[in-house]
């Protein structure tokens, strides 16, 4: 045992002790020898008082090396806690006992060796793999030293239905069990594999050596051989105790997750928060397994830690709801204490009024013709009877479920059914990719899975998670080979009978909801054009705030009539009593809407409202010439337009006003997170730009300007820094001041759904969430939007917001789309502009020294000194609003090619 040889370990840490036993398993007085590393002398010798101790367990393979960066931070003055992790007995460089050591064994070791430490507390467990389970039963054993829990990537609990991860099926196999576990190496480095990334080759050699010669490895194939793969299995009592004791735990617990993990999947993440509702949870997506190893765990843990302070530090009796636990409460000045109408309160009132046979839905066909229609009684009832054959299906309050259905009567139903029932609708739309969505809809693991034949062929061949429901009823065998219990259509049938039966029916055209206004409704996910896209979670009363902004802002109420090109508008619509039509378009591709399946949509429903994204509307302009005479009349006939998702270019709405003469167009601005938060009109941009050209507003340029807050909403930036960061405290709406735009509205959501760091960040502001998008005020109260806080490039002469010089660049009549982004380390980036030019190039690689020099130029005007130019034949966009640029990517792609390596496809 050479502690020096360990990478990220100091000497001084490592140790062993003497414990006696008072297992069954050992002789009585057994002595045994423990190999921890311990941060205490440490701390000791810096004169710093440890807070409490944080208790790590390792599971199997590996040994406490696990936890060296906890025991790292843990000696720091900003956050004093003594932090001890284990070598289990038969692990890492503790003794070899010789026994054979069952679960109900390791938790007794477990206490007797802090019963040898004379541990005190405020003490929290930390446990990886069987790890977790060992120090959860310890938890469980020791409530008087107890203050908190902290859980990664374990399980404890295994349907009985289903059989165990297929690789410990396999460890588990009587013709490879001895071999893979003990015999060779096998089972160690299959399991170091898992990191990612990759391990470097000195701790994967730190990892191996304590388990260097088959002797060495009895600990490990006997892990292996105590997983209770059935309830005979003599550790099953043992893990069934914890798996039912940690429902009653009532103490701070926080999950770090890595759901890549191909043993402890987002399922036994999904078992343990049923069992500690109240548990803080972080998905890293991407990480796996070892998730200690694929990321930074030791910042979350010490910044939870100081969140909790209190509740750990002695009170450990209250227990903060899980959405908002660690969080600063919301400023009261967000308002929300208007008395509380849920989303679908005004369908039982259309319903029952004067307009109840009035046309409330309509779906296009692909052809433009319209294929179903519901008016407002009938799709009343059909949500009434959907909501019975719901119930009666097993869904309930705080189900999550699922919606893969395209836009249209099935979508609306089932989405107003699910949120009448209380359950949580969960909608990753196709926008998504396949694989974003793949990986929303397992990081969400919902209850049930509501969707398409498409949808459910895709949950079979990627192991989505839910009971599958069909829109339709299908044919037995084509049921059992997509794993459907039933349909939409079977369980309105069923909804409707049970309802005849019982007599249920409305009462004065109001149906009683028991539904808890802040309890959660939706999650819904980001673009994931700045990363995998985030789930966002809301509540009852932040939809249906939501609804009242947009009712309020913009004036749509019952009787307009809404033609929405973007899903989220044609949900919503109803709600605000508005007949809504989605056109025939494919939703997964903005781009796709044509100017007459727009036209015809509007003229299908006489709308006076229009939803559609920029690239939606470039397509539209680009196709107006394929227009009818009736058809370019309808358009003529619409009174307002909303376009939003990114910023949409003045010339661009010239053109869309053109189309739409009689149209108020309006550009507002806002996120899945608030939607919206400032709106602008066509005449009020115009203005914006006058004011900017003529220098007669200070503040007013470089950037987008969207416009002033919508009803209920404020706003305020937090400084930029030269680093290009906005960690400061201080706020305000000083005009010229760039830096973080912050929001503050009764509709913000309520939090990033299992993402608590995520979400920490976004919160770190009382009462504010932090956009990050970055942005200015001007002299007139206007904001202008300068790009996103992580596309902010860190030159030398300071910070370089993006969008200011992408403007200037897309005025030029050679190019289509421009992008700015860094290249370089931190602080010394060099700026690069990355065009799509008209025409557009056929492969991608530097400009032309004349395109280059006009680009150079055009930037310089606003300000910003561009080092290279590189063209592209399109630009790397969002698949949901095709418009949002991933400059991420462009930076790394920039920097291959500016680096001279291989110019490919960005």
């Amino acid at each position: 045992m050479v502690a020096a040889k360990w990478p990220g370990v100091d000497p001084q840490w490592s140790r062993t002790i003497r414990v006696r036993s008072t297992s069954e398993v050992d002789d009585p007085g057994a002595i045994r020898r423990w190999h921890v590393l311990d941060n205490g002398d440490q701390l000791t010798r810096s004169e710093l008082t440890p807070i409490g101790t944080l208790l790590c367990v390792h599971g199997n393979p590996t040994w406490s090396y696990l936890w060296r960066t906890l025991v790292s931070a843990g000696a720091s003055p900003a956050h004093p806690w003594r932090v001890i992790a284990v070598d289990q007995l038969d692990m890492g460089y503790s003794e070899r006992t010789g026994t054979f050591r069952r679960l109900a064994d390791r938790i007794n070791d477990l206490g007797d060796l802090t019963d040898a430490l004379g541990l005190e507390g405020p003490v929290v467990t930390v446990g990886h793999d069987w790890g977790g389970v060992i120090s959860a039963g310890w938890a469980l054993e020791h409530p008087q030293l107890l203050a908190g829990m902290v859980l990664t990537n374990t399980a404890v609990h295994h349907p009985s239905d289903t059989p165990i991860p297929s690789a410990l099926r396999l460890a588990l196999h009587p013709a490879v069990h001895r071999w893979g576990t003990m015999t060779s190496d096998a089972f160690l480095r299959v399991t170091h594999s898992l990191a990612n990334p990759p391990l470097p080759s000195d701790v994967g050699r730190a990892f191996m050596a304590p388990y260097r010669g088959a002797g060495r490895r009895a600990g490990v194939g006997n892990f292996v051989a105590d997983i209770p793969a059935n309830a005979s299995h003599p550790s099953f009592p043992a893990l069934t105790r914890v798996a039912e004791g940690l429902r009653g735990l009532n103490v701070p617990a926080l999950m770090l997750w890595g759901p890549k993990d191909p043993i402890f999947s987002d399922r036994y993440l999904k078992d343990l928060i049923s069992r500690l509702p109240h548990t803080d949870v972080h998905r890293f997506e991407g990480a796996g397994h070892l998730v200690a190893e694929d990321r930074d765990i030791a910042t979350p843990v010490f910044d939870w830690l100081a969140a909790h302070s209190g509740s750990i530090s002695g009170d450990s009796s209250h227990v903060v709801p899980s959405a908002t636990r660690g969080l600063p409460p919301r400023d009261p000045a967000e308002g929300g204490a208007t008395t509380f109408r849920p989303l679908w309160d005004s369908l039982g009132e259309l319903a029952a009024g004067p307009s109840k046979d009035d046309v409330a839905v309509v779906e296009m066909a692909p052809d433009g013709s319209m294929s179903r229609t519901l008016s407002w009684r009938q799709l009343d009832q059909r949500i009434l009877d959907m909501v019975e054959g719901l119930r009666e299906a097993g869904v309930g309050q705080g189900s999550r479920v699922s919606l893969m259905v395209p836009p249209g009567t099935d979508l609306t139903v089932a989405l107003y059914s699910c949120l009448r029932l209380g359950a949580v609708v969960v909608v990753a739309d196709a926008g998504l990719g396949t694989k974003g969505m793949s990986r929303a809809v397992k990081g969400a693991t919902a209850d049930f899975l509501i969707g398409i034949d498409k949808a459910l062929a895709a949950a079979s061949v990627l192991g989505w998670p839910g009971r599958r429901i069909s829109i339709r009823d299908l044919p037995r065998v084509r049921r059992r080979i997509l794993g459907v219990e039933t349909s939409l259509d079977a369980l309105a049938k069923t909804g409707a009978l049970s309802r005849a039966t019982s007599g249920a029916k409305r009462v004065e055209g109001h149906h009683v909801v028991a539904v808890d206004p802040d309890a959660p409704s939706a999650v819904l996910f980001t673009s994931g054009s700045t990363g995998p896209a985030k789930g966002v979670l809301y509540t009852h009363r932040q939809l249906a705030a939501m609804r009242d902004t947009v009712a309020a802002t913009f004036g749509i109420g019952a009787g307009a009539r809404l033609v929405a090109g973007f899903a989220p508008f044609a949900l919503l619509g109803p709600a605000l009593g508005a007949v809504s039509v989605t056109p025939a378009m494919d939703v997964t591709a903005p781009r796709t809407l044509t100017a007459r399946a727009l036209a015809v949509a509007v003229a299908a429903i006489d709308a006076t409202v229009v939803f559609a994204s920029p690239a939606a509307l470039r397509n539209v302009v680009a196709t107006r010439d394929n227009l009818s005479g009736s058809q370019a009349l309808a358009l003529g006939n619409v009174k307002m337009l909303l376009s939003a998702g990114a910023p949409v270019p003045e010339s661009l709405l010239a053109e869309v006003q053109v189309l739409m003469p009689g149209a108020s167009l309006h550009t507002p601005y806002g996120m899945t997170e608030a939607l919206p938060v400032t709106d602008i009109s066509f005449e009020e941009i115009q203005a914006a730009s006058a004011d900017a050209a003529a220098g007669t507003v200070p503040g007013a340029g470089n950037g987008v300007c969207v416009g002033v807050p919508v009803h209920g909403a404020r706003l305020a930036i937090v400084p930029l820094a030269a680093d290009g960061t906005a960690s400061g405290e201080h706020r305000g709406t000083e005009a010229g001041v760039t830096g973080e735009i912050l929001v503050s509205a009764p509709h913000v959501k309520e939090a990033y759904d299992r993402l608590w760091m995520t979400q920490r960040k976004s919160t770190s502001l009382t009462g504010w969430h932090a956009t990050g998008d970055v942005g200015h005020f001007d002299a007139a109260g206007r904001l202008w939007v300068e790009g996103r806080l992580a596309h902010v490039v860190t030159a030398p002469g300071g910070a370089v917001t993006p969008v200011g010089a992408e403007q200037s660049i897309e005025r030029l009549d050679a190019v289509r789309m421009a992008a700015i982004a860094g290249v370089g380390p931190r602080g010394t980036q060099a700026v690069v502009a990355v065009v799509e030019t008209v025409p557009a190039v056929p492969k991608a690689g530097p400009a032309e020294p004349q395109l280059a020099g006009s680009v150079r130029r055009a930037a310089a005007e606003a300000g910003v000194d561009v080092s290279a130019v590189l063209v592209v034949p399109a630009q790397p966009t969002d698949i949901r609003h095709n418009a949002k640029i991933d400059r991420t990517r462009l930076a790394r792609w920039a920097s291959q090619v500016l680096a001279g390596g291989r110019t490919g496809k960005p």
